[in-house]
């Protein structure tokens, strides 16, 4: 089962790093000659001539998603995998069914239209629409609205955010396809300039540069810096203080 912060980690990673386009029914397909031929068949709406239009114009590095299916996508496996139909995705995968916005709302638990105790990884939803809730005010949508595609919004449950547009939402709960034991509690904003600054340091090397000498690797894990995981995964907190002791020496 996946976490809470790894479903928003995937989600924001998708609106900072990957091009997207609001495309009814499509969960993270890249937008090549022939998924643009099938989606602009697939649902009305997209076959209006301006949304056709604008799907055809898409460039074929572009993934499209609809609300719903931005948070199935991840769910189902997305990894942007431009050579895979879905991006990767498996439809109907990791028992999660598929549903609409409002037919996910009606799975999740914990429903309540009371905003103050919303935890990150939940399922922030109005009638026909649903997004992610990533914490510190702020959720990850995907909506024709505004950018036209996957972006991150105010919750206007709790309050305006500068710089980001703002939707009000009816209800929100917990997804029953998601742990959350271990819930983010770093900020949106700390958690881009970490990212932002860690990939310009370390670029395409295969491990942060404090870890390259499998001793030292080893014996951070032994001293209960690191979690044991493999070295190229993102790093935990624990993991980044030691980067930053270390740059001091």
């Amino acid at each position: 089962m996946m976490t809470a912060r790894e479903l928003v980690r995937r989600c924001v990673d998708i609106e900072e790093h990957y091009k997207t386009l609001y495309v009814m029914g499509c969960f993270g397909a890249p937008m090549t000659a022939a998924n643009k031929k099938r989606y602009t068949k697939n649902h009305e709406y997209n076959k209006a001539t301006a949304r056709t239009k604008m799907i055809n114009a898409a460039a074929e590095d572009t993934f499209g998603f609809d609300c719903v299916n931005l948070i199935k996508g991840v769910l189902w496996g997305w990894v942007g995998d431009l050579s895979a139909q879905y991006g990767g995705a498996k439809y109907g995968s990791n028992g999660v069914p598929d549903v609409s916005a409002d037919g996910m709302i009606r799975l999740c638990k914990s429903v309540t239209d009371d905003f103050r105790e919303i935890v990150p990884g939940a399922a922030v939803w109005m009638p026909g629409h649903i997004g992610l809730y990533i914490g510190e005010g702020l959720t990850v949508e995907c909506t024709p609205k505004w950018a036209n595609r996957v972006q991150i919004t105010a919750v206007g449950n709790i309050g305006k955010k500068a710089g980001y547009n703002t939707r009000t939402w009816k209800k929100w709960g917990l997804l029953p396809y998601v742990s959350y034991e271990e819930v983010e509690t770093v900020t949106y904003e700390q958690w881009k300039e970490f990212m932002d600054r860690y990939r310009k340091e370390l670029g395409e090397k295969d491990a942060p540069a404090w870890a390259q000498n499998t001793g030292e690797w080893d014996a951070a894990r032994e001293e209960g810096i690191s979690d044991g995981r493999r070295p190229q995964d993102l790093v935990t907190r624990a993991e980044c203080a030691a980067m930053v002791l270390r740059g001091r020496n």
